[in-house]
């Protein structure tokens, strides 16, 4: 590598160079001369290799996806591609019995050194760390030692597995959305996170290896499309025909607080399924209390002397009252706390009840809807209100006592509503762009971890239980579950491109309520998946390539940084700017001032993949205040692959911050729903 002005970087500064699916490289740079390159010639963007962050039984049994569900031979063939923190391979769900051979199409390789096999199932496994810096717990290899990757792969594709439990909590057949998928991984996520450079290396392998579907549930903080690594990645990937499905991010329930947002791929939002945890504490006084964790240990009904952390300050290592409350590590006095049930003001990782020799730890101050985890101790989460009432009772009994018992599990009739902890749009970047693009089930999800890594997360739980299944929560479980559904989809219908398996999703997605979860389309877009029916969804709305360079232009890149993207002589069109509104996206989203009157027209295009000979009447909801016209509100297809376009304005004026609409072309045998947002400038 020589460039001009840049005599003294060497092959050792070089840490990657992308040119198997897209060209670039990571190297090593002061300040200064990052400046400079990011002005020469043919440079798209310079950008700092940042970090980012790693972001199920029942649940496919909630959306309605049967575990025999119609395939092909061509299921087997299909592949999905998770970056994430690696897999344990000799977990039950990726038994290669029954496959074959990986396809013929396969490119990619096996990168496991001595420790780690790859098989039919597996097909193939690559580790990424530029900096060559590991911590002592890391494993050089594919092999997963945190739990993550291994737990997102299975819930896409891991095998069907009976009688699978957290100690019996959820038990039941733990299976991936599409069991039939391959596997291909590529580990790009340590103790310490996941950088950019890793990122950008894994998707350049995967595109050239030869994947179907890349799923990555990780995202950062970036607001511009060309310094976020997984939006690059995503976009080589669309044009190479791969769909990306990405996580919202766990930063709700706020609006704009996505962290994966591109309109070349999926962000997914997090969503519940019917299947609930509690865990109860009882007091010496018969009360009853209900919290949430994921408790598989035993205090069998003994009832211990109970202790507010804030009375038991470790004063020798200066601690007071207003830090033991919290309880974190070191700050409660042993003395006082051993054999004690200790009551704890927020949620921690129970360690610092641990290490003062707690019996178990009662925290208060959670919020509806929180995900459970688990603790190295018995534990439970309760509400501020229910926390009160047992800090009362501490303070009024001469002798309290209380025990934890093990977690239960009931049905939730509620559900689906989009997790607390979800992230919430609008899109950042482009806001006239519907983000989440839909929900998934993110909440308790129970599939298959690395037993090498503790449950709770903490060291000291593994002396006390090592465990192949895990139930956690977040977007990163939502994210696989719509990877497992488009993994199906492409097996149905191999020739479809990444925005028409996107449409089939969207388009099928079960509506849901903005009284059950606060954001509306923002917090879950078209909707909850519902894999089934996106495998046959009457009409798409496709996307070319091309059309995203033409949005990109409507952004404002210039025509010598949109070739630098595309490699090609892709030129901006006059009059380019605005482009994004007429991106053919299965979703309507409208941003307006604030009592400005509202006068727009979006432009659609949809292809028949129905029956040959069909006609569309538009059924549109329309909010107080707002007008809705779809021109032509019939649409009267003749052949499959027919496209017809129409156009959809709205006017009025906004009643409220958010309002929400929909279009469903209905043909008596498909509904194609679009949502329609109209929301105030933020």
């Amino acid at each position: 590598m020589h460039m001009p002005g840049f005599s003294h970087i060497g092959p050792e500064s070089l840490l990657y160079s992308y040119k198997r699916s897209f060209h670039g490289f990571a190297v090593e740079l002061t300040e200064q001369e990052a400046q400079t390159m990011a002005g020469m010639d043919g440079v798209v963007s310079v950008f700092p290799n940042e970090k980012k962050e790693l972001h199920t039984t029942r649940s496919w049994d909630f959306l309605g996806f049967p575990k025999q569900v119609e395939t092909t031979t061509i299921g087997s063939n299909v592949i999905i591609g998770v970056l994430d923190s690696g897999i344990w391979p000799e977990s039950d769900s990726f038994n290669d019995k029954g496959f074959g051979p990986p396809p013929s199409k396969w490119k990619g390789t096996c990168k496991g050194l001595t420790n780690f096999t790859c098989n039919n199932k597996i097909i193939g496994a690559r580790y990424y760390r530029s900096d060559g810096e590991y911590e002592k717990a890391d494993i050089k290899s594919p092999r997963d030692s945190d739990g993550h990757g291994t737990h997102v792969s299975s819930i896409a594709a891991g095998n069907i597995v009976s009688m699978a439990s957290v100690q019996g909590l959820g038990l039941g057949t733990a299976r991936g959305g599409f069991p039939s998928a391959r596997i291909a991984v590529y580990k790009i996520c340590w103790l310490f996170g996941c950088t950019d450079a890793d990122i950008l290396a894994a998707f350049d392998d995967a595109i050239a290896d030869g994947v179907d579907i890349i799923s990555i549930s990780l995202g950062g903080s970036t607001r511009n499309y060309f310094t976020d690594s997984i939006a690059i990645g995503a976009f080589h990937a669309m044009r190479n025909g791969i769909l990306t499905s990405g996580s919202a991010g766990n930063r709700g329930p706020d609006l704009a607080t996505l962290t994966n947002f591109a309109p070349w791929y999926l962000s997914v939002a997090a969503s519940t399924i019917d299947r609930k945890f509690f865990t109860e504490v009882q007091l010496g006084n018969n009360k009853t209390y209900e919290g949430i964790s994921i408790n598989t240990f035993d205090l069998k009904n003994e009832k211990y002397p109970i202790i507010y952390g804030g009375d038991a300050p470790n004063t020798t290592a200066g601690a007071d009252g207003l830090v033991s409350r919290s309880c974190f590590d070191y700050t409660l006095d042993r003395n006082l706390v051993k054999g004690k049930i200790v009551l704890c003001d927020g949620e921690n990782d129970g360690v610092g009840q641990l290490l003062a020799g707690a019996v178990g730890t009662v925290m208060q101050g959670r919020r509806p809807n929180s995900g459970v985890f688990a603790f190295p101790l018995p534990a439970s989460y309760l509400s501020l209100e229910d926390g009160n009432n047992i800090y009362s009772y501490i303070n009024s009994t001469r002798s309290p006592t209380a025990t934890i018992l093990k977690t239960n599990e009931r049905r939730d009739k509620f559900a689906p509503y989009i997790a607390t902890f979800s992230s919430r749009g609008p899109n950042p970047t482009s806001h006239n762009i519907l983000k989440p693009d839909l929900a998934a089930p993110g909440v308790d999800i129970l599939a298959a971890w690395s037993p090498i890594s503790p449950i709770s997360e903490v060291e000291a739980d593994l002396d006390k239980r090592a465990l192949s299944y895990n139930i956690i929560s977040g977007t990163s479980m939502a994210c696989p579950h719509v990877s497992g559904a488009a993994a199906y989809i492409k097996s149905l219908h191999p020739t479809w491109s990444p925005a028409a398996i996107r449409s089939a999703l969207m388009t099928t997605a079960v509506p849901m309520s903005a009284e059950k979860s606060p954001g509306a389309e923002f917090a879950y877009g078209a909707g909850n998946l519902n894999p089934l029916n996106a495998s046959n969804p009457g009409l798409i709305y496709d996307i070319d390539p091309l059309d995203y360079i033409k949005y990109l232009c409507g952004q404002g890149f210039s025509t010598k940084l949109l070739q630098a993207i595309t490699g090609d002589k892709s030129s901006c069109p006059e009059g380019s700017d605005g482009a994004v509104f007429d991106l053919n996206y299965p979703s309507f989203a409208l941003s307006t001032p604030p009592l400005n009157s509202i006068s727009h027209v979006f432009n659609r295009t949809v292809t028949n993949v129905g029956l040959p000979t069909c006609t569309y009447k538009a059924i549109v909801t329309t909010p107080p205040g707002l007008s809705i016209k779809v021109n032509p509100s019939v649409l009267s297809f003749t052949s499959l692959g027919q496209k017809l376009s129409f156009s959809v304005t709205i006017e009025g004026t906004l009643e409220k911050q958010i309002v929400s609409a929909s279009l469903i072309w209905d043909d008596g045998t498909f509904q194609v729903r679009s949502p329609i947002v109209v929301y105030g400038a933020f």
